[in-house]
């Protein structure tokens, strides 16, 4: 089955044929660097890992360009009276230790905004001699895209120009509410190092133009994959699709859009203050189980967050390991063992839970293989270390201290008690639960399984 990946744009599943045949370029739309990563950060960063993980596992070579927005106006407001790239420089570095963490790769390219302000300028200057765009009828450095001057504003999001949310009036020297900045002319209240010179005056870009122009120069005029959250659909990355293809660009061939993080099925919001913060997390399991619970919904559904999803992450992580160590094995991971139900599945537009049950039932023939004493023990070995390793779940064998036969005798134990509980043996279920407690392990009864966590 060859990988067929959902479009955004056109919506709908596509066949994906890259344009250079062997070889794959994503851009992939970073953090604006205004203040420390949420989940909704680290999802993104890591739907895209995933996605560049799995093309090499394919045969693939990889081009990914995620970019770093350090020139904004959050990042000028949240600087306060610190030097504003300095302060920049500092929250990128808590964005650069979570996906380290996590086990993110490193990008190929990383560009700063700030280092392509020349790019900006000859596309917005491309755009301005074309007439889909023009400086403030104000005078001032202010420049904007015409919508009205491309027809096919609205084609990534499939909207009417006459529906689409706008600016609030058309100030600044804007012709129409919907119309864009591509600069922002310099404010008085602002740094002097916050604006560059340009040939409309004293500006900084927008936020669009600085995608457009960075995809450009490190991918050219066409490439592969434009990926990034959902909730940079509109406007971010319909103004980046006109602005590129308004000057002649193909620009990104598929889109691609992750879905975004609830808390208890609200969205996660400052306002609500329903924020989770790393170090919450991290008192319920580990990096690696984060890593799990973000990848075990499908990229495109929202990935509901609750009291205990790490732990039951953790949790399945465990079993993970703990079959890999009971094996006692140690083997170089050799990706033609990937099993069949877990290549279709990613194959499937990446469609993670049907992966993570190809892995977890071949973890559950191998726990069986070893009580049996079957000599598929090393095939079954060789397959899950092939699968951790494209869903990039490796370093949890480093990471975690879990006990092989803990793992196991808990499993056990869990069976048993599901066993006398659909007995109506009560107190057989009572009792094993009293058992687990012993052991310092704690149990929860969900509609459809029994997880569990070990204390401390």
């Amino acid at each position: 089955m060859a990988l067929e990946l959902f479009d955004s744009k056109e919506q709908r599943l596509r066949k994906f044929v890259p344009l250079t045949s062997g070889h794959v370029e994503i851009y992939l739309c970073g953090p604006t660097v205004q203040s420390e990563p949420h989940l909704g950060h680290l999802r993104s960063a890591l739907v895209y890992d995933l996605l560049r993980r799995w093309l090499v596992a394919s045969g693939y070579t990889v081009t990914l360009v995620r970019n770093v927005t350090d020139i904004d106006d959050k990042v000028l407001v949240n600087a306060g009276s610190r030097d504003w790239l300095e302060f920049s420089r500092e929250v990128e570095k808590s964005f650069i230790e979570a996906y380290e963490n996590l086990g993110i790769l490193e990008p190929t390219h990383k560009p700063y905004a700030t280092e392509h302000i020349d790019d900006m300028i000859e596309l917005t200057k491309k755009l301005i001699s074309l007439g889909h765009a023009y400086q403030a009828e104000d005078g001032s450095a202010n420049v904007f895209f015409d919508t009205a001057s491309w027809p096919k504003y609205g084609e990534l999001t499939n909207q009417k120009l006459e529906n689409m949310e706008g600016e609030t009036d058309a100030s600044f020297g804007r012709r129409s509410p919907h119309d864009f900045a591509l600069f922002k002319a310099h404010k008085s209240d602002e740094p002097e190092s916050a604006c560059w010179q340009t040939p409309w005056g004293l500006a900084r870009p927008g936020w669009h133009i600085e995608c457009s122009a960075m995809a450009k120069h490190f991918l050219g005029e066409s490439f592969d994959i434009h990926g990034g959250g959902l909730d940079l659909r509109f406007p971010h990355h319909e103004n980046e699709l006109a602005q590129s293809t308004a000057v002649g660009d193909r620009f990104a061939n598929y889109w691609m859009h992750n879905a975004l993080i609830t808390i208890n099925g609200n969205k996660m919001s400052k306002s609500l203050g329903n924020g989770v913060s790393v170090t919450e997390l991290l008192a319920q399991g580990s990096w690696a189980a984060i890593r799990y619970w973000l990848l075990s919904a499908n990229y495109r559904s929202n990935l509901d967050y609750q009291s205990g999803s790490i732990t039951e992450a953790q949790a399945a992580l465990d079993r993970i390991v703990g079959f890999i160590k009971r094996t006692g094995l140690e083997r170089k991971v050799d990706l033609s063992f990937l099993p069949e139900d877990f290549v279709s599945a990613m194959n499937a537009d990446l469609n993670l839970p049907a992966a993570l049950a190809a892995l977890h039932e071949h973890v559950r023939l191998g726990n069986q293989a070893i009580d049996e004493g079957a000599g598929t023990v090393t095939d079954l070995f060789d397959a899950v270390r092939a699968m951790i390793h494209v869903l990039g779940l490796d370093f949890a064998l480093a990471e975690s201290p879990v006990d092989p036969e803990l793992v196991r005798k808990i499993e056990e134990l869990i069976e048993m008690r599901n066993r006398a509980k659909q007995a109506k043996d009560f107190a057989a279920a009572d009792s094993i639960r009293a058992e687990l407690q012993g052991m310092g392990v704690t149990i929860k009864d969900m509609p459809d399984k029994t997880i569990w966590s070990i204390d401390g």
